[in-house]
């Protein structure tokens, strides 16, 4: 078999990568347009990845924040996006790349995108993270977000098992129908969904 000189793979996911790029753009100038909501995983151990240490200590290997309803500042960069989250009532930035997404998910159409991300530890990031003003799900910790413009409910946070990421070049991103999520309420009234159904099995 050839040999894939051009590497058709890693262009294929930084194609779909721009959509991502493309959604969180006009979500940040216009909002989230009808029930439209965002899961995203990222890898935490990526290069580029910013967040405190708690949260790091917390989530060592990847999490998945939901933007929703308790997110704000949300800004994005042509590699990148920054936005703020409450953890537990405690107010974070968080700085992704892109690259260091390993799935996307829009559960309101059934949506998905995932992707493999190549394990590279972090060369000195600082961990620290600026306070924002006053105003989030994993692949097993569960937190919901939500917006400015909705009163607060902070719900809890539950460690998620590490996964190890598989090489850049394991296999291509590709969209993923997502099958509908089991949701429930917690005690802070955000909204719970177990990401693992949409896990690749």
């Amino acid at each position: 078999m050839s040999v894939d000189h051009i590497r058709y793979d890693l262009l294929t996911q930084d194609a779909l990568r721009a959509v991502i790029r493309t959604v969180l753009t006009d979500a940040a100038v216009k909002g989230l347009p009808g029930e439209h909501h965002f899961f995203i995983t990222f890898d935490t151990r990526a290069d580029g990845v910013r967040m405190s240490t708690r949260l790091k200590a917390s989530y060592p290997g990847e999490m998945t924040i939901v933007l929703q309803h308790q997110f704000w500042d949300l800004t994005v960069g042509d590699d990148d996006f920054e936005v703020g989250l409450a953890f537990n009532g405690i107010p974070e930035r968080l700085h992704v790349p892109l690259k260091a997404v390993k799935a996307f998910l829009d559960p309101s159409v059934q949506f998905g995108l995932q992707f493999t991300v190549e394990a590279e530890p972090a060369k000195g990031e600082a961990d620290a993270v600026t306070p924002a003003p006053p105003a989030a799900v994993e692949a097993k910790p569960q937190v919901a977000a939500r917006s400015p413009k909705q009163p607060k409910k902070e719900p809890k946070l539950q460690p998620a098992p590490v996964e190890a990421a598989k090489p850049a070049s394991a296999s291509v991103a590709k969209a993923v129908p997502a099958p509908a999520p089991t949701s429930g309420k917690d005690e802070g009234g955000g909204e719970v969904v177990r990401l693992d159904r949409f896990r690749k099995k």
